[in-house]
């Protein structure tokens, strides 16, 4: 037992230097007064008054909260097929196929977000090829969809990943019993294999929402500066303005609506697996 606890010291160490004081230092700048580079311990809750009495800050809140929004359902709706399809393969294709999906993840995201800004200019391939054919140019750079769809690009493969591992650990002999018993394709899926795979849908939802709610460098460099989300506006805070406290004010209310989020699909899971026992 000693000799466990010894080896957990170093990831103590790493815990408390890399994560704890962080995050005591965050809450500290949200909570005091601005100071000259250095807080101030007058304590006052004006950051956060501040955040939510501007309209201008709760409507980009919200539009973080929507962007993420419609970046986890799409990433559910275009993922969920392949990684069925993954999942009903033999496992030398099922390797072939994980080692597609992921293989993107291993280019650095800034360099797969550059790419897209060449392919969605207005002199990039897609409008090129539509050029081709009398379209265009079609504005699709510095919008909320090339937002949208640099985030899905970018986190689709969690969602897929996820739904795959769960369903690829389903019994099958429950689809063949439900068949015996009469049931159809659809019935099956809807019954059976769907219910089963929920706790990958939800893991993915919790990998998909969370860094797309606070994600800032892919609309800042598909939004072009223009389309601003809460990681754009904690950026600039700490980087632009040397407003430290309100950065880390605008950092402690997301941390907690994160908290919330992750709170909120852990206990759907837990339900879930509720029903499916008691079922």
């Amino acid at each position: 037992m000693k000799q466990f606890r010894k080896m957990t010291y170093p990831y103590v160490a790493w815990i408390s230097v890399m994560i704890i004081v962080p995050m005591i230092l965050i809450l500290l700048y949200a909570i005091t007064t601005e100071g000259n580079g250095v807080v101030n311990f007058n304590f006052t809750i004006d950051n956060f008054v501040r955040f939510f009495s501007d309209s201008i800050f709760l409507e980009v809140l919200g539009r973080s909260l929507r962007v993420a929004l419609i970046t986890t359902v799409l990433c559910i709706v275009l993922g969920y097929i392949p990684a069925y399809y993954i999942a009903k393969c033999s496992d030398g294709i099922k390797m072939k196929w994980v080692l597609i999906i992921t293989f993107p993840t291993w280019i650095n995201m800034l360099v797969r977000t550059y790419a897209w800004i060449g392919i969605l200019q207005n002199d990039g391939i897609i409008n090129t090829i539509l050029g081709w054919v009398g379209i265009g140019p079609v504005d699709m750079i510095y919008t909320e969809f090339a937002v949208i769809l640099g985030m899905v690009y970018n986190f689709i493969p969690f969602m897929i990943l996820q739904i795959y591992t769960s369903l690829s650990k389903m019994d099958n002999s429950l689809i063949e019993a439900a068949q015996d018993l009469g049931a159809n394709r659809f019935q099956c899926f809807w019954r059976i294999t769907f219910p089963l795979s929920l706790p990958g849908v939800i893991s993915g939802i919790t990998l998909v929402f969370l860094p797309a709610v606070s994600s800032f460098c892919i609309p800042k460099l598909l939004g072009g500066g223009q389309y601003v989300l809460v990681g754009n506006v904690i950026e600039s805070q700490f980087l632009t303005s040397g407003d430290w406290n309100f950065g880390s004010a605008i950092s402690l209310i997301m941390a907690i609506i994160i908290m919330i989020s992750m709170y909120i699909t852990k206990k759907v899971d837990k339900t879930e697996i509720g029903e499916r026992a008691s079922a």
